[in-house]
């Protein structure tokens, strides 16, 4: 397919993606196509682009699945390529021959790379293929439920269930004992055919209390990739991430070096081209295993972009081009600590049961160090067609103590209201001990977690807050009693509060507060 620049590009996505990625085309000088549903009618993205399309239908299959509906649009605005973004169609192959079939560029992986690493077990076997590590399983996918046996019996419990055709939680199932496996094995299979359309499965050793640590690639059609460093993404639940940073604290520089070398060794072996992670399970004794090659830009892709100064979507755009790398492995310099908390309207305190709806008001975070992805805004409606996503809440410090700080501040400065959202959540997680201190793994939610936790945290907040407004009523007082504070609320000149030595008494928060862990 014959590489040109691209002046014009359709937006296949929604939401904060949608958004993120016609901010960048904007300033590139790119004009943009949104495409929209009837249930995002008043989305964001519609507003900000110049062009916008609407997609027919109820369901996301009639809409931002529809890939001939996609492709007729693209022709029918004369776009030059089309940004899947993350989710729907951005790891479709079909979707991606379609588009090169018209001419028009797929900004991402060739459809044939998406194929082969689509398959988690191609995927292992390209790996190994490089020499990578890999976790020991089964070589080929299995139907047959005595043979899925065979295989527990000779590694042994635990073992883990997954389908062999996509991820996200959906088609996997641990299994410790070995009356649960048939049961684990056909509920695999079922939700495997269900989401993916094929109950292809397969079964690894299952790696207790492992971190999960992905590197993030850059590969140009020259055959060149390079490494950004690595975002760490063990706080999940069900498999979903909830909170991810860069770099991992556990890490060592040697360590980094070699994971992000094995990571570039994957993609070449692959015939990777554009924007990729490599995804990798890390274990108690620092061994590590790559799991799969994610063939797009991550939701979690802004923690990256803070350290290494980085706009991902750029790089990709111009890969996309045919242009070469903008540097070389040796010029990438990371920098500094990056968090970033997903905000969705989830109620944290009862099994972060969904809370769709309307915004009441929404008060973004600003300042030094902070940074928002969202397509949300006052009085904008979650629609229940699609995930639950509010926004992303980035922050970057000169190192993770910093990093976590600005977090908890933009938490704290962050109003929603009119929906429950996870920001209780998150401000849980980031005074946690387990948190800051870094020692936790992908066990951390069902380790710590529960809606009691997170109710005792909030009233342990909200006690300290009581206790501050108490006392600075109570040094109100004593003050106007003494004389040192005028009516008018200044001080009176001869006081020794006009020296602010009173600024330096203790607050309640220096006097022991109760435990919010419940210890």
């Amino acid at each position: 397919m014959r590489r040109r620049r691209i002046k014009k590009l359709l937006i296949a996505n929604r939401g904060e993606i949608a958004v993120r990625i016609i901010r960048t085309c904007h300033e590139m000088g790119i004009e943009t196509v949104s495409v929209y549903s009837d249930a995002d009618r008043n989305a964001l993205h519609i507003v900000l682009s110049r062009y916008a399309e609407r997609l027919p239908g109820e369901t996301p299959q009639e809409t931002y699945l529809n890939i001939p509906l996609l492709v007729e649009l693209a022709k029918k605005q004369q776009v030059q390529a089309v940004h899947p973004g993350y989710g729907f169609l951005a790891e479709n192959a079909e979707f991606a021959q379609a588009l090169a079939d018209e001419n028009i560029q797929f900004v991402g992986p060739p459809a044939a790379t998406i194929t082969a690493l689509g398959d988690k077990l191609v995927a292992k076997r390209i790996a190994e293929s490089a020499g990578v590590p890999v976790i020991p399983g089964t070589p080929s996918p299995l139907s047959d439920v005595k043979e899925a046996r065979a295989f527990m019996d000779e590694a042994g419990l635990p073992v883990i269930i997954k389908a062999a055709a996509g991820g996200g939680g959906r088609g996997m199932r641990i299994v410790r004992r070995k009356a649960d496996f048939e049961r684990a094995f056909h509920t695999a299979q079922s939700e495997s055919k269900t989401a993916f359309g094929s109950d292809k499965v397969f079964l690894e050793k299952y790696i207790e209390e492992p971190r999960h640590i992905e590197f993030q690639i850059l590969a140009d059609a020259r055959g060149e990739v390079i490494h950004l460093g690595e975002r760490e993404c063990s706080i999940q639940r069900r498999y979903q991430k909830l909170v991810e940073e860069a770099p991992s604290c556990v890490l060592t520089p040697e360590l980094r070096r070699e994971m992000g070398e094995v990571a570039c060794r994957v993609a070449a072996a692959a015939n990777y081209e554009n924007a990729g992670t490599a995804e990798f399970l890390f274990d108690k004794q620092r061994n590590f295993y790559f799991m799969e090659m994610n063939t797009r830009l991550q939701v979690e892709h802004p923690v990256t972009e803070m350290v290494s100064n980085t706009d991902l979507v750029r790089e990709q755009i111009l890969i996309a081009e045919g242009k070469p790398l903008s540097y070389r492995q040796e010029e990438v310099s990371l920098r500094g600590a990056s968090i970033e908390c997903r905000i969705n309207a989830e109620d944290p305190l009862h099994d972060f049961m969904p809370s769709l709806g309307r915004i009441n008001r929404y008060l973004a975070p600003m300042g030094n160090g902070v940074r928002l992805d969202s397509a949300a805004y006052e009085g904008y409606t979650i629609p229940m067609q699609y995930d639950s996503l509010v926004g992303k809440l980035i922050s970057f410090g000169e190192d993770r103590p910093t990093a976590i700080r600005k977090m908890l501040r933009a938490l704290d400065e962050f109003i929603v209201t009119g929906i429950k959202t996870t920001i209780p959540f998150h401000q849980y997680v980031m005074n946690h001990p387990a948190f800051v201190s870094g020692k936790f793994s992908t066990s951390y939610v069902d380790e710590y977690y529960d809606g009691e936790a997170i109710g005792r945290f909030l009233a342990s907040r909200e006690e300290k807050r009581n206790l501050s407004r108490v006392a600075i009523a109570a040094a109100l007082a004593y003050q106007l009693a003494r004389g040192e504070l005028l009516t008018d609320g200044s001080f009176s000149p001869d006081s020794s509060s006009s020296s602010g030595a009173s600024a330096r008494r203790p607050g309640p928060w220096q006097r022991g507060d109760p435990n919010p862990w419940g210890g």
